[in-house]
């Protein structure tokens, strides 16, 4: 056997295969040792994993953690100016938060003329994005949560809403150049994904190694294969579990968009997310571990992240673990 093939091979060996999705990358394919030192953190253990450019909040009511998520929207549009117009880049998922911004620009009479708002993504079928009649555009969401609330005398012009379409992701991708990202607001899917970028799949030229992270980084709008765990949290909880029912591939923002924010605020409040997760993610950007098959730990090389957390739903991880039955008769 030659030097050459046992070379490759021991290459090969550093990563695992996935125990989810075999011909895709994710974290699943991580070092054990991470990943069992992100699952011992406590509550206060995240906290402590603060450093410059990366903040960690905590909220300890769910109104309060929507309040918050809200407010980055108004604060973010009270900066715009005609000569310089500003703007959010914001998500669908959750939704709690849509109404309370419609509802903060009303009762604070916010002049929206010079804001500008990105959607994150959508999803595509059939070679275009989905239509604003299907049930679960995300651009109907937007609009019928949040800006068809406002009043018309305040909502920002209809060109100052960019939605990704499929016909004008370069211009989607420009207008970051031209528009003041002041936040991009978002959650951490099941993936370990912003937006929808997903994992890669483990397929030549990265079979035996996910993507570097200067390469995944230089991506931009674009068209994605979603992950399959990101198809069975979008069946869980947009269509009853019925995974048949989710799109394949979706529109997404990408990080050579999300660079051009000043600041990446994400999200999570271990409902729909797994606990584990928070914990993971928060390890790798506190310690600037930048690995392509977790891709919102890339966000460890941007200069101002913020995580925002639903105390209680850090705790709930307690319940998850397997435990003797007494426990339950306290």
């Amino acid at each position: 056997m030659g030097t050459a093939h046992l070379e490759n091979k021991e290459a090969y060996m550093k990563r695992r295969m996935s125990a989810i999705a075999p011909g895709w990358w994710d974290y699943t394919t991580l070092d054990q040792e991470l990943i069992e030192e992100a699952k011992s953190l406590t509550a206060e253990d995240l906290l402590s994993l603060a450093r410059p450019g990366f903040e960690l909040l905590f909220y300890d009511t769910m109104e309060s953690f929507y309040l918050a998520e809200a407010l980055e929207y108004t604060e973010a549009w009270s900066q715009a100016t005609e000569d310089r117009p500003a703007g959010i880049c914001g998500p669908v998922g959750p939704t709690q938060q849509l109404p309370l911004v419609a509802q903060l620009v009303n009762a604070r009479e916010l002049d929206l003329r010079h804001a500008h708002f990105w959607a994150m993504d959508e999803w595509y079928e059939q070679g275009r994005e989905v239509s604003l009649d299907h049930p679960r555009s995300f651009e109907r969401a937007n609009r019928e949560l949040c800006f068809d609330r406002m009043r018309s005398d305040l909502r920002m012009p209809e060109k100052n809403l960019h939605f990704p379409r499929a016909s004008n992701l370069a211009e989607y991708s420009a207008s970051f150049d031209r528009i003041r990202c002041v936040t991009m607001q978002g959650g951490q899917g099941d993936a370990k994904h912003w937006a929808f970028n997903d994992p890669p799949k483990r397929e030549e030229p990265f079979g035996d190694e996910p993507p570097a992270a200067e390469d995944y980084l230089q991506l931009g709008a674009r068209v994605v294969d979603l992950h399959p765990m990101t198809l069975m949290q979008s069946g869980r909880v947009a269509s009853a579990g019925d995974v048949s029912e989710v799109p394949t591939q979706a529109l997404t923002v990408g990080p050579m968009e999300t660079w051009k924010a000043e600041r990446v605020s994400i999200w999570h409040t271990g409902h729909r997310g797994s606990t584990f997760g928070m914990r993971l993610t928060t390890l790798m950007i506190s310690r600037k571990v930048a690995d392509s098959s977790v891709p919102i730990s890339l966000l460890s090389l941007h200069p101002n992240v913020r995580f925002s957390f639903y105390r209680p739903g850090i705790d709930a991880h307690e319940a998850e673990r397997p435990c003797p039955i007494a426990r339950g008769h306290r």
